[in-house]
C-alpha cells in the first residue's frame, strides 16, 4: 500500500466497548417533532460504537441550519461552526491531527449555497472527511424558502410564483469533483442508512452520503414516493427505488438499467431476451462516467427510478497524508524553516 494511503489505524481505539448511549449527550434534542433528523441521529448514535473509535478523538463539525445543531448531541467533540464553512474547518482539523475521525454535518442549503466552493475542494482534494449532507429540499432553519435542491416551480415563501432556479444534484457535483465516495440514503430506512454510514466510515478520503430528509413542516411528503409502501400517486417503493450492490445486477421490481446506444442509461422491464444486458453495478470503477449516469436516471420532479446506496468507491491518495509527507521531504531537503526569513525574502518592498 502507498504511504499516500493514510491508514486508518492512525486513529486510537477505545480501550472499553461503547455503546450507543455513550454518544448521547445531557442536552434537550430540539427539532420539530416529526423531523428526520431524529431518525438520523438515533442511527448514528447507534452506529458510532461499531467503529470502536475513542470518542475524545471523534468530531463533529456543522455548519448552519436544523441539521447543524447535530453537535450538541454527540458525546464527542464538536463545533457549530458558520454558514457553509464546516469542509473547510474539518479540513484544518484533518490535515493536523491523523489521529481524529472527522465527521462533517450539513443540509442541502448549507453545503450548496453559501457552502458550495468549500464542499467542491474537500472532495476534490479528498481530505480524510465523512460529509453527511441531509437534503429535504427546502431550507427549514429560517421557515421554508426554496434551496439548491428545490425542484423547478416550487412555491415557498421567497418564490411565491415559483422557482425559477434549476436545482441542483448533489451526487451529479460530487462525483464532477471527482469525489472518490458517493453514496446515497435515506433517513427512514434504519437499516440501509447504517450499511451506507458503514460504507463511508471505512473509506480513505473524503465520503460524501446525501440523506433524504423530511421536513415535515415545511417541505413534507417530499420523498414519499421513495419511502411509503404505496405513495398517494399508486406507486410503491420498490417500484421508485433503485437499490445499488456492488457486482450485483442493477434492477428494481421487473426493471432493469440499460445502457443506450450513446452511453446513457435507461430503465426497462425485464424479458428473458434482455436480461442478460442488465447493467452489474460497479463502485471501484476508475472512470466516474457510469456513477455520474447513475446520478442522472431519476426523474427529477417524480424521482422514479432514484439510485440509493453506495454509487462510487475508489482509492485516490489522500490529502492529509500527501501534505504531510511534502512537509516532511521539505524539512529533509531544506531544513526547519525561519519565518523571519520568509516575511524579509527577496519579494518584499517599500512604499514611500
Amino acid at each position: 500500500m502507498s504511504d499516500s494511503f493514510r491508514s486508518l489505524s492512525l486513529v486510537p481505539k477505545s480501550e472499553t466497548p461503547l455503546a450507543a448511549r455513550d454518544f448521547k449527550t445531557d442536552q434537550e434534542v430540539r427539532w420539530c417533532p416529526g423531523c428526520g433528523d431524529y431518525a438520523i441521529l438515533a442511527a448514528v448514535q447507534s452506529f458510532m460504537p461499531e467503529l470502536g473509535i475513542k470518542r475524545e478523538n471523534t468530531v463533529f463539525v456543522s455548519g448552519i441550519g436544523c441539521s447543524s445543531r447535530f453537535p450538541y448531541y454527540m458525546n464527542t467533540f464538536g463545533m457549530h461552526s458558520i454558514h457553509g464553512r464546516a469542509p473547510a474547518i474539518a479540513t484544518g482539523l484533518a490535515a493536523s491531527r491523523p489521529d481524529l475521525s472527522v465527521w462533517v454535518v450539513t443540509g442541502d442549503g448549507d453545503a450548496l449555497s453559501i457552502g458550495g466552493n468549500h464542499l467542491i475542494h474537500a472532495l476534490r482534494r479528498n481530505v480524510n472527511l465523512k460529509i453527511l449532507l441531509f437534503n429535504n429540499r427546502i431550507y427549514g432553519l429560517t421557515k421554508g424558502q426554496y434551496s439548491p435542491t428545490s425542484e423547478i416551480g416550487k412555491i415557498t415563501k421567497s418564490t411565491p410564483m415559483g422557482s425559477l432556479d434549476h436545482p441542483f444534484n448533489p451526487l451529479s457535483l460530487a462525483i464532477g469533483a471527482e469525489a472518490t465516495f458517493v453514496a446515497r440514503t435515506i433517513d427512514s430506512d434504519r437499516q440501509h442508512l447504517t450499511s451506507v454510514l458503514r460504507a463511508a466510515a471505512e473509506h480513505e478520503g473524503t465520503a460524501l452520503v446525501e440523506i433524504y430528509q423530511n421536513c415535515n413542516i415545511f417541505n413534507d411528503g417530499a420523498f414519499e414516493i421513495l419511502k411509503a409502501a404505496t405513495s398517494k400517486d399508486g406507486a410503491t417503493r420498490d417500484e421508485a427505488l433503485i437499490r445499488l450492490e456492488h457486482g450485483q445486477p442493477i434492477t428494481s421490481a421487473g426493471q432493469g438499467v440499460f445502457r443506450d446506444n450513446d452511453g446513457e442509461l435507461h430503465t426497462a422491464a425485464l424479458t428473458d431476451t434482455n436480461r442478460a444486458d442488465v447493467l452489474i453495478h460497479d463502485a471501484h470503477a476508475t472512470s466516474p462516467a457510469r456513477a455520474f449516469a447513475l446520478t442522472r436516471i431519476a426523474d427529477a420532479d417524480t424521482l422514479h427510478h432514484t439510485p440509493i446506496g453506495v454509487l462510487r468507491d475508489i482509492r485516490r491518495p489522500v490529502y492529509d497524508t500527501l501534505m504531510t509527507d511534502q512537509l516532511a521531504t521539505a524539512v529533509q531537503q531544506q531544513g526547519p524553516g525561519d519565518l523571519t526569513t520568509l516575511l524579509t525574502g527577496n519579494d518584499t518592498w517599500t512604499v514611500n
